[in-house]
């Protein structure tokens, strides 16, 4: 990789986590996106799991005073059994799957009637939402769509879903860097100069954040998060489409 790309992606690290860092979402789908446009799918997920890892870490430090460690315990659980799962199937998906399963289910959990919908204070429901998640990240690198709409299906303000997501998040990105790079024929090896600007890149982004959330109100907060989940999920599912039906128009011409 060249000095050059390697500066653009720490840009788009900085900015992807000063996104997360205020909402807590968004900025790894962004992210995940973008790698998926130039590395090869395990690369670009080991190399963004490293890059949220770092991120949703620093985050949870942040704000380590609201952290709900009973919905982080349910999380973990489920997690463990998801890639426990997993591990016996190995599946690596195409990059216009990973990009439409990206897009697509955050939307399909909004036609979900909220009395059905999954709570992060009830214990079994966090445990299947790790599950869920987990599973998730396996396929497209990221379940922050999903577990944006299970946070805010409950009664938790903004400081309390950015410091328990962020712990969440944290071992998930952990589980599935093992998963992409040990268990996947060590196929996902990672620069460790390019590791290293991950790592400043998404602590830097997302300091700058935390004046930005302080200000803003919970009703503030959950609006600009709706309307972002959806914008970016609208645009994965059409470049993933695109990705998909491409071959098929150039073998019908």
């Amino acid at each position: 990789m060249t000095p050059l790309l390697i500066a653009g992606i720490a840009l788009v690290m900085v900015a992807t986590s000063f996104l997360s860092g205020i909402f807590g979402m968004a900025g790894g789908m962004v992210l995940v996106g973008v790698l998926l446009a130039i590395l090869p799918v395990p690369t670009a997920m080991a190399l963004h799991a490293i890059t949220q890892m770092a991120s949703n870490a620093w985050r949870a430090l942040i704000w380590r005073a609201h952290v709900r460690w009973r919905i982080v315990g349910a999380y973990v659980v489920g997690c463990a059994i998801a890639v426990g799962v997993w591990s016996l199937w190995l599946y690596v998906p195409s990059k216009a799957l990973a990009l439409i399963g990206l897009g697509a289910l955050p939307l399909a959990t909004r036609f979900v009637p909220a009395h059905l919908r999954a709570r992060p204070e009830h214990f079994g429901h966090g445990i299947g939402q790790g599950a869920v998640s987990m599973m998730l990240m396996l396929l497209t690198g990221v379940a922050g769509p999903q577990l944006d709409q299970f946070f805010l299906g409950g009664g938790l303000d903004r400081r309390q879903i950015i410091a328990t997501k962020g712990v969440c998040q944290v071992f998930g990105h952990t589980f599935k860097l093992a998963y992409f790079g040990l268990l996947i024929d060590n196929s996902a090896s990672v620069d460790p100069l390019l590791a290293a600007v991950a790592i400043t890149a998404s602590m830097i982004g997302t300091g700058l954040s935390k004046k930005v959330l302080e200000a803003m109100s919970d009703a503030q907060y959950r609006r600009w998060a709706d309307r972002i989940i959806v914008g970016i999920s609208v645009y994965y599912v059409a470049h993933g489409g695109y990705l998909l039906a491409a071959p098929l128009v150039t073998a019908g011409a």
